[in-house]
């Protein structure tokens, strides 16, 4: 997350800091601050007449103003450099949420959006479980708990942008044959770990209020994939950031693999009962994972059957389980029933 905070504060946060909190707005002597500006720079010297956002905001608590923030030109447009600098805490952390808040909405509706498009089988929702405006109460779900999520997920950025982390930048620190075994550890060590927290969150004392909103999905939607209590959602995504704090990881690949789980999450949720494929054992897919919305207590794994098969909670993927046969047979008693009108 670091490689996206400083992406986003070169292009976009530094003039948003810059505009929001200005150095000049907590400048008390005007003049002495203005003999810190020389002819060359491109920072703009505090006006003379303060505005009114700058009083409203001069109250507000900031570190130490150094002759070098004063001085240094931070954006090219002449916007005075902001009161708050990069590495400031409560920037940092107001920033990772509003970037997280957002990635999670482009990530959720673009993903989710294609998969449900191109993937989902809409004669799926003919099935007489499928909920009235389901796709509607999905995504309002999902959307209500984002917020929530992303409060919660964002002390892990923060400790990860402040270098409290084992995430590492140059390959050759740990060589490519753990580079590539990370990877699969990484798969390996969240999968099981998921397993487990989801499967106690189908315990009695917490299930009702936890986890029982997400299994109201009961033929899921791509939308549904992250339609949960926020609690839900946080607790099933605590080892993928505890991974990175045990085990040293490549900071580029923990990058690409978080974006790959939270898109896994999406594919898994399409309902799809595809059997009978070689990796259909190894492998927990959308077909086991739809066994466990119809069944609760099956397949609680997120990448992998092996944790299910340890904890003797394993459903094989048979195509007569298949929930689409009881979507055309609901369709052949309504053509059976409009036939015996007819008569």
């Amino acid at each position: 997350m670091d490689i996206v905070l400083k992406l986003a504060d070169d292009y976009v946060l530094d003039r948003a800091w810059a505009a929001l909190l200005p150095v000049s707005a907590f400048t008390t002597a005007t003049s002495n601050a203005a003999g810190l500006y020389n002819a060359s720079s491109h920072v703009l010297p505090p006006a003379s007449q303060p505005s009114a956002w700058s009083q409203l905001i001069s109250y507000i608590p900031h570190p130490p103003l150094t002759s070098e923030l004063l001085t240094a030109p931070l954006v090219e447009s002449g916007n005075v450099a902001s009161a708050w600098p990069r590495d400031y805490m409560p920037r940092q952390l107001i920033s990772l949420f509003v970037m997280t808040l957002i990635g999670i909405h482009v990530l959720y509706f673009l993903i989710a959006g294609l998969s449900y498009k191109y993937i989902f089988n809409h004669d799926m929702m003919k099935h007489p479980r499928f909920l009235k405006n389901q796709v509607k109460l999905e995504i309002q779900c999902s959307l209500k708990a984002f917020p929530g999520m992303t409060l919660l997920t964002v002390p892990w950025f923060l400790a990860e942008v402040r270098g409290h982390s084992k995430l590492y930048d140059d390959v050759s620190e740990y060589g490519w044959g753990y580079f590539v075994f990370s990877i699969f550890f990484f798969l390996l060590f969240t999968d099981y770990c998921i397993y487990w927290i989801h499967r106690g969150e189908h315990h009695p004392i917490c299930y009702k209020w936890l986890h029982k909103p997400h299994h109201k999905w009961l033929i899921p939607t791509p939308f549904s994939s992250h339609a949960f209590h926020p609690l839900d959602g946080y607790a099933q995504s605590i080892p993928y950031h505890l991974f990175i704090h045990l085990f040293p990881l490549h900071r580029m690949l923990y990058l690409g693999l978080f974006v790959f789980v939270n898109i896994w999450s999406i594919l898994i949720h399409d309902s799809d009962m595809i059997t009978g494929h070689p990796l259909e054992t190894i492998i927990n897919g959308p077909a086991h994972h739809t066994l466990h919305h119809l069944y609760f207590t099956v397949n609680y794994g997120q990448y992998f059957t092996w944790a299910d098969r340890m904890g003797n909670s394993y459903r094989q993927p048979l195509s007569e389980l298949d929930p689409m046969l009881e979507v055309k047979a609901a369709e052949a008693q309504k053509q059976k029933a409009a036939l015996g009108k007819d008569q």
